[in-house]
């Protein structure tokens, strides 16, 4: 994936304030050996792209006054806090050789087919929708998908649940495991219902 960008001289808060009014967003370009480099890009191409899901988990080509300057990671995207502007945005150089560490959309799927939904009625919820992965630029997937056909009512999935793809290994921090899926039974659903029988069949007994 390719993006845009020309060479900016001018820094300082006044210089960005003027590209903008000039339709251009000041931006930067750090890491690797090299020295920071100050770009500007085009507003609507770069807002049309931020939006995009893909584009914060993809190696982005950076073309640089028309000739090839490397591949770039989004890092990061500042916006205006109440109209639809797009205030700077930072990227990072990324080497073939060298793993990177970022966060990765999670694609959840066949949700509706799981005996949880099909048998217990339950809800599944999805309180994580992204996870922070480690691999090298060749590796990174643009997104990652959770298979839920097999979960079942009452069901908990932890982070370190998600089969990744080859090359590909998690970024834990400690002992942190976060739930990145939930199949929560309506008042109870099948489990309630089995706990009714239960205690029938006990009542009975005596």
């Amino acid at each position: 994936m390719k993006f845009n960008a020309t060479s900016r001289s001018t820094k300082g808060t006044s210089a960005s304030r003027r590209l903008r009014r000039e339709g251009r967003v000041p931006a930067i370009v750090y890491g690797g050996n090299a020295e920071p480099l100050s770009l500007e890009l085009d507003h609507n191409e770069t807002y049309h792209a931020v939006r995009k899901e893909e584009y914060h988990s993809s190696i982005l080509d950076l073309i640089v006054d028309g000739k090839p300057a490397g591949s770039v990671l989004l890092r990061a995207v500042q916006w205006h806090p109440y109209k639809q502007q797009v205030l700077h945005v930072d990227f990072q150089r990324v080497s073939k050789s060298q793993p990177i560490t970022t966060k990765v959309p999670l694609h959840f799927i066949n949700g509706d087919i799981s005996p949880a939904v099909k048998l217990s009625s339950a809800v599944i919820t999805h309180p994580t929708t992204e996870i922070e992965i480690t691999c090298l630029p060749a590796d990174l997937p643009q997104a990652i998908e959770v298979d839920l056909s097999e979960m079942v009512g009452g069901a908990v999935l932890h982070v370190s649940d998600v089969k990744l793809p080859e090359g590909v290994t998690l970024a834990m921090h400690g002992d942190v495991n976060p739930v990145i899926a939930n199949a929560q039974v309506k008042g109870g659903g099948a489990s309630a219902d089995a706990g009714e029988e239960g205690e029938q069949g006990e009542a009975t007994e005596e």
